[in-house]
């Protein structure tokens, strides 16, 4: 059983991404070939905003847009506790101070409770400026945009969406990478949308700001790669991963976010009086980027996953570290914000296989194998 089955995905696409990889090939217009721009346009309209620039990963896509806003020294981010690492490296590697606040325990993403007393904290101590938020999409959910937004508006805020692993997620019948101020996501293979390789884009409904991000993925051009007006990354979508990328969304658009939705139904029909299975509150629509249960404890996590792998069933823990106890950010144990319920997560998440190709039957393997493991 695998984990994510890119494998059987290809052998359903395969005709279609043969053809589109062989065409990029025959071409020779690997670098900024025309399949980028009409992937471009593509995801921008299924996103519903005006604009889409892709580049080279999911972490530069973040990095582009703390360079398009001049997020410097002295400057305060908020980040959840609780995501990948990129997500409060992009902070740090600009010079500013990321503070990483709590997370909801039942939804993983970001506690705006806990977010709006970091800000008044850090406001108070007036050390640092706020001046953004980085709210990560996490396992596939949406942040709660609607809470969020009012703050970030409150204290003067913007909102960077990282949809790495949210897109497709949806909030009434909205889009995830449109709730930001700018929104990035990530084509790694293994996210809900995923290359053949590294891939990232931003989306955003702002003229100026996107043409700065067109600037910055090519060192920093200005009417030609030549003329270098400011200072930028290499930062460009391969063709042939666009080219694949456009495959992969119409089958995404057409069945697999439905047919992911369909799988963790039924994961949680049979769990739900088992463990503590993922919520979605209503209105809100997932990607499931992954499908994440909490058991009670470590040693729990580590009897059970043991037992899965025994039977070759693949599972996997994301995270098991807080953002705070990294040690390349320098905070530690003495960490001056709340963030219980990040460190009980770390120590209580488990994820199960989840793909669109996902059988019925691997579901009920999975779901009886834990229930006798436990």
């Amino acid at each position: 059983m695998q984990f994510r089955d890119l494998k059987q995905q290809y052998q359903v696409l395969k005709k279609e991404i043969d053809e589109a990889m062989i065409k990029v090939a025959t071409d020779c217009n690997f670098i900024i070939g025309e399949q980028v721009a009409q992937l471009e346009k593509e995801l921008a309209e299924y996103v519903g905003v005006k604009h889409c620039v892709t580049c080279a990963n999911g972490t530069d896509a973040l990095s582009i847009a703390m360079m398009v806003w001049d997020i410097k020294e002295g400057d305060a981010v908020f980040v959840p506790d609780f995501t990948f690492f990129s997500s409060g490296e992009i902070v740090s590697h600009c010079g500013a101070t990321p503070v990483f606040v709590d997370v909801d325990k039942d939804t993983f993403n970001i506690d705006c409770s806990s977010l709006e007393e970091a800000i008044k904290k850090v406001t108070a101590e007036g050390k640092l400026t706020p001046k953004a938020v980085v709210a990560v999409d996490l396992f596939g959910l949406p942040a709660d945009f609607i809470k969020l937004r009012p703050i970030a508006d409150k204290y003067g805020l913007l909102i960077l969406e990282d949809g790495a692993q949210g897109f497709g997620g949806e909030i009434n019948g909205k889009k995830a990478c449109s709730f930001g101020d700018i929104a990035t996501t990530s084509f790694f293979p293994a996210k809900p949308l995923g290359c053949y390789g590294d891939g990232g884009a931003l989306f955003t409904d702002d003229d100026e700001l996107a043409a700065l991000m067109e600037s910055i993925r090519v060192h920093g051009k200005g009417t030609m790669k030549y003329d270098n007006v400011r200072i930028g990354l290499n930062s460009r979508l391969d063709t042939i991963q666009a080219a694949i990328l456009s495959v992969k969304l119409k089958a995404f658009k057409e069945y697999e976010v439905e047919a992911v939705n369909k799988a963790a139904e039924k994961y949680t029909a049979i769990l739900q009086d088992v463990v503590k299975t993922p919520v979605v509150p209503e209105g809100f629509y997932s990607s499931w980027a992954q499908y994440t249960i909490q058991l009670s404890d470590m040693k729990t996590r580590e009897r059970l996953q043991s037992a899965l792998k025994e039977q070759g069933i693949p599972s996997m823990v994301y995270y098991p570290k807080p953002m705070h106890m990294q040690k390349a950010f320098g905070y530690g144990e003495d960490y001056k914000f709340e963030c219980s319920n990040t460190v009980k997560l770390c120590n209580t998440v488990l994820s199960l296989p989840m793909h669109p190709y996902l059988t019925d039957e691997d579901i009920e393997k999975v779901a009886h194998s834990l229930k006798i493991c436990l």
